[in-house]
């Protein structure tokens, strides 16, 4: 069965609370609902993972090869500053998906610019937390040679 890795960056662990009016009301767990109803209706298989850490993150995406077939990532702010970031996704064998819950280009102008953007399949932004489904079954498209 093919298996995901939904990876979530720095204070996404805070969503519901932290700024709803750009990021949205809805929690981490809400999202990993979402997530996991998302793979039960597509008949995959996924793993949520959350750090604040950039290494644990990079540790995560090296620990997914041979074991994930892609991996969604909210990089969070790691984005627009993570080399090491940028340098893991370049070094897997599987796609990686950038996304963002806000639209980053409708923001300041350091958003704009995404380290890892170079070395991902797609991004996805601006659609909130319905935009890890839309992750999800752009992954899946892929995979499936769509």
């Amino acid at each position: 069965m093919t298996s995901l890795l939904i990876l979530n960056g720095p204070n996404l662990n805070l969503l519901g609370q932290r700024e709803p009016e750009i990021y949205g009301y809805e929690t981490l767990q809400d999202i990993t609902r979402l997530c996991e109803n998302k793979a039960k209706s597509s008949g995959v298989q996924i793993q949520l993972e959350q750090s604040n850490h950039e290494g644990v993150l990079v540790d995560l995406l090296q620990a997914a090869q041979h074991v994930h077939a892609g991996v969604v990532l909210n990089a969070g702010a790691y984005t627009h500053t993570s080399v090491a970031l940028l340098d893991a996704i370049s070094s897997v064998e599987f796609p990686v998906i950038e996304l963002h819950l806000s639209n980053v280009f409708n923001r300041e102008t350091f958003r704009h610019h995404s380290y890892i953007s170079h070395a991902v399949l797609g991004v996805i932004c601006g659609f909130g937390a319905y935009g890890y489904v839309l992750a999800i079954d752009a992954l899946l498209r892929h995979l499936e040679g769509a």
